[in-house]
């Protein structure tokens, strides 16, 4: 995580860098979001995946640093008055409270675009393809409304999984098959690596749900029971902690299942699918 995190810092900066013409206030602001000491999960996985398959991760950089803009912009939004408005991220006042509502939203629309940008530098159509789907309409963006059309309400098990499998797994889905696409995997592989994102993408959602819970604070870097305050849809309200936190350990067992046709080149992935489900934050 350490060594994919200093790659994608290294690589964002350079792009960061690059902009030419942009206002000062402007990047300042998108510098403040993305370089506030995030895991780095994405770019971990796109780069790991590429890794896996090939060999080498460098063709998978632009990718990495596109799903983390991706990844940035939407933090940002979510931060907002007008969604979860939350005043701390990463242990650090949120945008918004920092360059005012209107610096926030277009520093998020600003991150939004130029991560296809950035993606075009792989020169494949595919992958901008992979990452437009998993942010847009029936990805991101959409969970995120379901999400908020959720909130007050007592949604069913399989009503929650489909909301979270677009919000937060869908982003985690395309980062493993960015990678792999760029590495050349085949289908077989292809797949294989798809459906431990998809597993992934799970356990991280509901440890993200627990941690919501249990979590300490000045561990976290943002406020604790905002979800148990907004009314919304979580695993621990609708299963509670303990059957959750069987439920993220059980998707994580069947992400490292997926791999069962790799050998040591995958356990990176293995450890990770553990370290999902384990953290504190």
């Amino acid at each position: 995580m350490k060594d994919k995190s200093a790659k994608t810092d290294r690589a964002l900066t350079a792009y960061v860098d690059s902009w030419s013409g942009a206002p000062g206030t402007l990047v300042d602001a998108i510098r403040y979001s993305l370089f506030a000491g995030g895991k780095r999960v994405r770019p971990a996985l796109a780069l790991g995946a590429a890794d896996i398959i090939g060999g080498d991760d460098a063709v998978a950089l632009p990718a990495a640093c596109a799903l983390e803009m991706i990844h940035t912009y939407s933090l940002i939004h979510d931060d907002l008055p007008a969604m979860d408005d939350d005043d701390l991220r990463r242990g650090k006042p949120t945008l918004h409270k920092v360059y005012g509502e209107a610096l926030a939203i277009l520093a998020g629309d600003a991150l939004s675009t130029m991560a296809f940008d950035v993606l075009a530098d792989s020169g494949n159509v595919r992958v901008i393809r992979e990452l437009a789907v998993a942010a847009g309409v029936s990805g991101m963006a959409g969970g995120q409304v379901l999400d908020l059309e959720s909130e007050g309400k007592r949604v069913s098990l399989d009503e929650l999984r489909a909301l979270h499998a677009k919000k937060t797994g869908a982003l985690i889905r395309a980062a493993v098959r960015c990678g792999a696409i760029l590495a050349g995997a085949d289908e077989g592989r292809l797949e294989s690596l798809t459906q431990y994102g998809e597993h992934v993408g799970l356990a991280f959602q509901i440890a993200d749900d627990v941690l919501d819970v249990i979590g300490a604070e000045d561990v976290m870097g943002k406020r604790a029971g905002s979800d148990a305050a907004k009314d919304k849809s979580t695993y621990p309200a609708l299963l509670g902690i303990e059957e959750s936190q069987r439920l993220a350990n059980e998707a994580a067992d069947r992400a490292v299942a997926a791999l069962e046709g790799f050998g040591p080149e995958a356990d990176m992935f293995r450890a990770l699918a553990r370290y999902i489900v384990e953290r504190s934050r």
